[in-house]
């Protein structure tokens, strides 16, 4: 990578800590608010990267000279923004010495931290770093983006725009492509995908600060959002993916900043800001995969609702009766303060916000109901225009080509569950829940399986029934061995569920300050996990399309924890088995990290396919190791030939980024790489005659079908090639 590339890399970094301090939230009131600052800058910079690639993509112009203008100009606005907060808020010294307050500032919090906590924060930063060497050093090799993820971000740069293509791999128009707009700018920016892991690295590290903020803005102090975090960052999903080109962590850090966004809604009125923020993070999170709406349509409801109750006036509840608080309860919890470690502020009764500052001599302004009522409605309007602001685009191209924003029939049957009666949906959820907390232990998994099926088969559903299971998978199938695309969360499932429980039946036990909000954010997240086990089939990599939800629920999980410890830790006390069952579980957990980060598959540490010991070129065949030499051998005689017209023979399933490594020039510069098949309707394949060479992957009498009389096939295995004659 050149310099200037390097220096474009910095742009979006440095755009983020800029519109951090421009962003700041102005309030003393306010939980967490360096970590809100952060949701901010992060939703605002994410919005931009996806317009700026729609409005260039519209324009014909994804090229780098472009997109490099793009975000000089943006951050030159932050960059601004921040000059402009810091002499409005009558800031003093320059950068520097605010950097060196901060890391002052962490320092004294390190030095009043208990052995427990630092523990703790140890152990996840020391997971995050780990995370950040693998995905420096690891080539992208998870098999959907070879199939589909990086192909489709390569035929936006060869055709400097976003319109679709002939193809017979669907996924490549027909899956949300949020995730891959920012490894676009990547890919302009760096010539190559060398740091395309750092995506999701990222976002997995938005995840872990937004769930500590959600665990806060419910109550919980230092400890419980050190739990939260802890959960979550040894859970093997997480730090699997956090080294991968996937977009699971991606949809699920959107889906995050939409939840604490609509939490900070229960104790506020939402301004105009604060709609466009959690517009634009529902916008963010449908662009990438739409199963994140399952999430956040919950989330937008309990929003509104607190939204409601507080059009009813300061210090009144649903009911009435005045002094209560709405929602949100009063005081701090665990003796947490109202800084970056804290849970709520003290002293608060019912809401805070504009409508506390409006009166005079302490008498807060009434807003009669119905404007309260209409404030919301319009309030709930902006912020579903401005995700389709975001997320318009790319469905009306898809409804301009398959006649539905959802895309061809083919993919609306697939993935969505298409029977909705109660049986079908209790064996469904069960399965989903067995997969997601499947463990090691063999006799446990088959007895638990054999158990569903057998339920299944007595209330009359087949359990492998097509319309509840995804393609031709059978259920059950090992879920536990750390594999990035279905590896289970048993550990952290089972915290989550209990902190859910409790958190519906004795919230008051949990976060005695915050019992309603607790209880409410609760309910949201298990009629998430209903409805996502109601709309989505069973298959074998479902748990990657459960993180948004584990993300959710990982508050739920510290919260209980901490409150468990506090009573163990009470005067006169005796320890207890429950408080030690804990210690267990969460040293087990972070066992489990270590090993999915050192053993964990396609990208591992030691062992065979290490990232110290393996070639780049292996490393990316970790999945499919005897397709390496055969794409290569294929791809070495059609450079040999001359070839620059390059047709493209391929199925649903395989693999085509290889060919756009493979087969560019001396100089770098892509190939131009034609499909011979198309399932788009509207898009036929080029005529095999019109090109210089043929490869083919998959199917060899499919390759022969397509391949011009007198030419040559040769085929390898998995792998073929075509050239005509003379070459």
């Amino acid at each position: 990578m050149s310099a200037a590339g390097f220096l474009l890399v910095a742009a979006p970094l440095a755009a983020v800590l800029s519109l951090t301090v421009a962003l700041r939230p102005r309030g003393t009131d306010v939980v967490a608010p360096l970590r809100l600052a952060v949701v901010r800058a992060a939703v605002v910079t994410g919005a931009f990267a996806v317009l700026a690639v729609e409005l260039l993509g519209a324009l014909r112009l994804l090229t780098l000279p472009a997109v490099a203008v793009a975000w000089l100009l943006f951050l030159a606005v932050a960059a601004g923004a921040a000059g402009w907060r810091r002499r409005r808020d009558g800031a003093r010294g320059d950068l520097a010495a605010a950097a060196r307050a901060g890391l002052a500032g962490l320092a004294r919090r390190w030095r009043t931290a208990g052995r427990a906590e630092r523990l703790l924060a140890g152990t996840v930063g020391g997971l995050v770093l780990v995370e950040l060497l693998i995905a420096l050093l690891a080539e992208p090799n998870n098999f959907d983006s070879q199939t589909y993820h990086l192909p489709k971000v390569e035929h936006w740069v060869a055709q400097r725009g976003l319109e679709f293509w002939p193809t017979a791999i669907h996924r490549q128009v027909t899956i949300p492509p949020g995730a891959e707009y920012l490894l676009l700018h990547l890919r302009l920016f760096t010539g190559g995908d060398a740091l395309h892991n750092l995506v999701q690295w990222a976002a997995g590290v938005g995840c872990l600060l937004v769930a500590a903020r959600i665990a806060a803005q419910l109550g919980g102090g230092r400890r419980a959002q050190l739990l939260t975090a802890f959960v979550l960052a040894t859970t093997p999903m997480v730090a699997l993916q956090a080294t991968s080109t996937q977009t699971d962590l991606v949809c699920a850090a959107w889906v995050a900043c939409v939840a604490t966004l609509a939490l900070d809604g229960l104790r506020r009125r939402a301004g105009a800001g604060s709609l466009l923020l959690l517009g634009a993070a529902t916008g963010l999170t449908a662009v990438t995969k739409t199963s994140g709406l399952v999430g956040v349509g919950p989330l937008l409801l309990l929003w509104g609702i607190g939204q409601l109750r507080l059009a009813y006036g300061p210090g009144r509840a649903a009911g009435g009766a005045p002094g209560r608080p709405v929602l949100i309860g009063v005081g701090a919890a665990g003796g947490a303060g109202t800084g970056e470690g804290g849970g709520h502020p003290a002293a608060t009764t019912g809401a805070s916000g504009p409508a506390s500052r409006d009166g005079v001599a302490g008498r807060p302004a009434q807003p009669s109901r119905a404007a309260g009522v209409a404030r919301t409605v319009a309030g709930s309007l902006l912020v579903l225009l401005v995700a389709l602001v975001v997320v318009g685009p790319f469905l009306a191209r898809v409804q301009a080509e398959f006649g539905h924003p959802l895309g061809p029939p083919r993919l609306r049957e697939s993935i969505p569950m298409e029977r909705h009666d109660p049986a079908s949906v209790l064996v469904n959820a069960l399965r989903i829940g067995h997969t997601a907390l499947d463990t090691p232990l063999a006799p446990v998994r088959a007895g638990t399986a054999e158990a569903i099926m057998a339920g299944a088969r007595a209330i009359g559903v087949d359990p492998q029934d097509r319309a509840i299971t995804f393609g031709r998978e059978v259920f059950p199938v090992p879920a536990w061995y750390p594999d990035e695309d279905r590896v289970a969360f048993p550990l952290a499932g089972a915290l989550a569920l209990v902190g859910a429980v409790l958190a519906l039946a004795r919230p008051a036990r949990v976060a005695p300050a915050t019992a309603g909000a607790l209880r409410a954010y609760a309910v949201v997240v298990v009629a998430a996990v209903l409805l996502h086990t109601a709309m989505i089939k069973w298959q074998p990599w479902g748990n990657r399309l459960l993180l948004y939800a584990l993300v959710l629920a990982a508050p739920l999980a510290g919260l209980w924890l901490d409150a468990l410890f506090r009573r163990r830790l009470a005067p006169a006390r005796r320890r207890s088995v429950a408080a030690g069952l804990a210690v267990t579980v969460l040293a087990t957990s972070a066992l489990a990290g270590v090993l999915a980060l050192s053993y964990g598959f396609p990208r591992r540490l030691v062992g065979a396919g290490s990232v110290f010991t393996t070639s780049e070129w292996d490393t990316r065949f970790l999945r499919r190791p005897q397709w390496a030499d055969e794409f290569r051998g294929a791809a070495d005689a059609v450079r040999a030939s001359g070839a620059r017209r390059i047709g493209l023979v391929q199925q649903n399933d395989n693999w085509e980024y290889p060919w756009w490594l493979l087969l560019r020039d001396a100089d770098g510069h892509p190939p131009e790489l034609v499909a011979l098949e198309s399932v788009l309707p509207d898009r036929p394949p080029a005529d095999p005659a019109s090109t210089d060479a043929i490869v083919c992957t998959g199917s060899r009498t499919v390759c022969g079908k397509l391949v011009p009389p007198g030419w040559k096939l040769t085929w390898l295995g998995y792998v073929g090639y075509a050239l005509p004659p003379g070459r």
